[in-house]
């Protein structure tokens, strides 16, 4: 068992009204990296400052997607099979109150021989299987990986 950590740190700047507080925030991870936080874009008053930042929801996506490509890299080199590039364009669909579905579509580059397309999608089936944050969440989640032949 692993336990992870992140600061997450928000301070008021002016009245406290919903149509002007600031949104914006700061994430901190234990090994220092460090981004600036945001609502999404649509949940913003035009009134209330923004600046650039990462919302919730990408970061959900982007969890989930690190997360599969992680375990796909490390199946793909159990396999004796060597990736020169894996682009994986996510989306996450918002319904009303939750996050019901994410999409990840790997593109993945490989040097040598590639493998087949069922083995190609049989490794991304396991390392949808192995991913810690897939097997956390209720949202439904979708691989529709391709290979990238250059």
């Amino acid at each position: 068992m692993s336990e992870h950590r992140a600061t997450v740190e928000w301070k008021r700047e002016g009245e406290f009204v919903y149509a002007s507080y600031s949104r914006m925030h700061d994430v901190r991870f234990e090994s220092g990296i460090a981004y600036s936080g945001r609502a999404a874009p649509s949940n913003i008053p035009k009134s209330a400052p923004s600046r650039p930042g990462i919302d919730p929801e990408e970061a959900f996506v982007a969890a989930i997607s690190q997360c599969h490509m992680l375990w796909f890299l490390h199946l793909a080199l159990e396999a004796k099979l060597v990736v020169d590039q894996y682009v994986d364009e996510a989306a996450g669909l918002l319904d009303r109150t939750w996050m019901s579905k994410v999409t990840l579509r790997p593109r993945v580059t490989f040097s040598g021989a590639a493998p087949s397309e069922e083995q190609h999608r049989a490794l991304h089936h396991r390392a949808h299987e192995k991913c810690f944050i897939a097997n956390s969440i209720k949202s439904e989640v979708t691989v529709e990986p391709t290979i990238d032949h250059r």
